[in-house]
């Protein structure tokens, strides 16, 4: 599976292209906004895009999900979990409030602790991780040990608590119950800024490291 980054918006929210080398069939991780340089870089990589996957539901992550699957000719959508419907719903609020454009949507299917989605010939697994928001999912593919972690987790940080039915407690327990245990060696892509490993995190991170645990 290949993988190619691309931030978008002004929050710099990492939008992840994955497809799959043998087939050239992929998705879009969190089509937050800017899809012009998504669909550039899908174009410069001969990838064709199959579905959306959403993490969670805030603007920066979500906002462009509507207009791409529109672009794409009705796209299917997968992700996020159920209890996100609340954040999908308040999109063009969002988007107001910060100056990105988004829209509702209806995801083609929502996810769960335990599905798996399909990317071409490639599976992921799906972790429900809560307390960033509610409904947050992360994306494992096993084979290549890299998760698409959303905004649970950063290089250094963990994604903030503060926002409606956000628990740290919960964040928290969603790191070391889910993420922790798929192993030391994953390389994770967060929502914003550098990639990271669990293990380095698990060393170094003075909210969720062993040591601060």
């Amino acid at each position: 599976m290949r993988v190619l980054i691309t931030p978008v918006t002004g929050f710099q929210q990492n939008s992840s292209l994955i497809w799959s080398e043998r087939s050239g069939r992929g998705a879009v991780i969190d089509p937050g906004g800017d899809l012009e340089q998504i669909l550039a870089a899908a174009k410069e990589h001969g990838v064709t895009i199959e579905k959306l996957l959403v993490t969670h539901a805030h603007i920066d992550h979500a906002g462009g999900t509507a207009a791409l699957a529109r672009e794409l000719g009705d796209c299917p959508i997968e992700g996020p979990h159920r209890d996100d419907q609340f954040w999908i719903d308040m999109l063009g609020t969002q988007g107001g409030r910060y100056g990105i454009p988004g829209e509702p949507f209806t995801p083609t299917r929502w996810l769960a602790q335990g599905d798996v989605v399909t990317v071409g010939d490639e599976t992921l697994e799906v972790l429900h991780c809560p307390g960033h928001t509610p409904g947050h999912v992360v994306f494992f593919h096993r084979e290549a040990r890299v998760a698409f972690v959303g905004d649970v987790l950063f290089q250094g940080s963990i994604g903030r608590t503060d926002f409606p039915r956000g628990d740290h407690a919960t964040l928290i327990a969603s790191i070391r119950e889910r993420l922790w245990p798929l192993g030391d060696d994953v390389t994770f892509v967060p929502g914003h800024g550098p990639t990271s490993t669990f293990g380095y995190e698990r060393q170094t991170n003075p909210f969720v490291g062993d040591d601060a645990l």
